[in-house]
């Protein structure tokens, strides 16, 4: 990896157990190992019913007159131009949404890959367990856990961490 590549950290929080019910994303843009650039946003999920707000906190009242996920994609499209890759923790869940939201809304999946900022908490630092609060704690990251601004964030100091010391140690 050059120290130089663009990349986005991308979390979502979802409503139910439906990888298309997204009802918040976060994405943190990554330049030269600085954070650029935010951008985040509630999502009116597809169906009404809330499964996991006692993890999230996020409602339906909270979301029913937010941007749908075709609504808001165009523009995160855009946002998303010259990015190498997007890091996420348990990044297998973070594209499983991305890819039902998308084809939900009649949209290409995005051919960007995905770096997990699990596994390279394992294999960097040697955390373990990999949980994102653990990883946080372990290196000293501020967390707000089941925020996507927060843990998006997180995400992205993980990685910037992980290339700062490749680099160093290269």
């Amino acid at each position: 990896m050059e120290r130089s590549d663009c990349f986005a950290a991308i979390d979502f929080e979802t409503a139910d157990y439906g990888r298309d019910s997204a009802c918040a994303v976060a994405l943190v843009r990554v330049q030269s190992n600085k954070i650029v650039d935010r951008v985040s946003s509630l999502i009116r999920p597809p169906r009404r019913e809330f499964m996991f707000t006692n993890i999230h906190g996020i409602t339906w009242e909270m979301v029913r007159k937010a941007p749908t996920f075709g609504q808001l994609w165009p523009d995160l499209e855009r946002w998303l131009h010259g990015v190498k890759f997007l890091a996420a923790h348990n990044a297998s869940f973070d594209r499983s949404v991305l890819e039902a939201c998308c084809r939900g809304a009649g949209f290409a999946v995005p051919q960007i890959p995905f770096q997990c900022t699990m596994r390279i908490a394992k294999e960097v630092f040697g955390i373990y367990p990999t949980r994102l609060e653990r990883v946080c704690e372990a290196l000293g990251i501020p967390l707000v856990h089941h925020q996507a601004d927060s843990d998006a964030e997180a995400c992205a100091k993980i990685m910037i961490r992980a290339r700062q010391r490749a680099h160093v140690h290269a």
